[in-house]
């Protein structure tokens, strides 16, 4: 598969054959569901924590006694239908992640980036490299090139101006080419490669 090139400034550079076992595969929306769910599922926190009848304060005095009050006969008042009592099987601290095998990941992985071909949704560029750290220059090279929504890919070393005149623009990511994952390029209108990312995952994928 052929795609053509730009620069940052928004003019042709060439073009650059890609692999079709990377980028021209038929996308297969359970492999991509798959990975994505299994992403979600190792960043949730889980960090969810409710006290049980065990870990709050209150008497386990009979504090009424066993006959004549009418009602039933309570020895505890860290019992959960009590005010102040103990949460009845509330949630407790625990990972919510779950195993996925690493080929199923790179194959999500190729299929995401050949969903994104499929719908022209790849730009490659020459490079990702600013004179200086300035938002509005990089800005204005972004909107050149129509991008309003990007996850920007670069080889295994990120510029780091480029980076810093990025952090302020919304809906503008910037990963080294380690960092490329399915769930990020899904979320981006646009996916925009680096010569240099489309060698290191073309060497990855080998």
């Amino acid at each position: 598969m052929e795609l053509q090139v730009k620069t940052l400034a928004g003019g042709a550079a060439g073009s650059i054959t890609v692999s079709d076992e990377i980028f021209g595969l038929e996308p297969r929306t359970d492999l991509i569901h798959r990975v994505v769910r299994w992403q979600l599922a190792k960043r949730q926190a889980g960090t969810h924590k409710t006290l049980g009848r065990s870990e709050v304060s209150g008497t386990t005095k009979k504090f009424v006694r066993q006959k004549g009050s009418g009602g039933a006969r309570h020895g505890n008042k860290k019992a959960p239908q009590f005010r102040g009592g103990g949460r009845a099987f509330g949630p407790v601290v625990r990972d919510h992640g779950h195993d996925l095998p690493k080929k199923v990941r790179a194959l999500g992985l190729r299929h995401a980036l050949s969903a994104k071909a499929k719908a022209d949704g790849i730009v490659i560029v020459e490079d990702a490299k600013a004179a200086e750290a300035k938002t509005k220059a990089l800005k204005a090279q972004l909107e050149k090139l129509g991008l309003t929504s990007a996850l920007v890919i670069d080889g295994a070393e990120v510029d780091n101006n480029f980076v810093l005149a990025s952090r302020n623009i919304p809906h503008l990511d910037v990963l080294p080419v380690q960092g490329i994952n399915v769930y990020d390029i899904l979320r981006a209108h646009t996916l925009v490669l680096t010569k240099a990312a489309v060698s290191a995952l073309e060497e990855r994928f080998k």
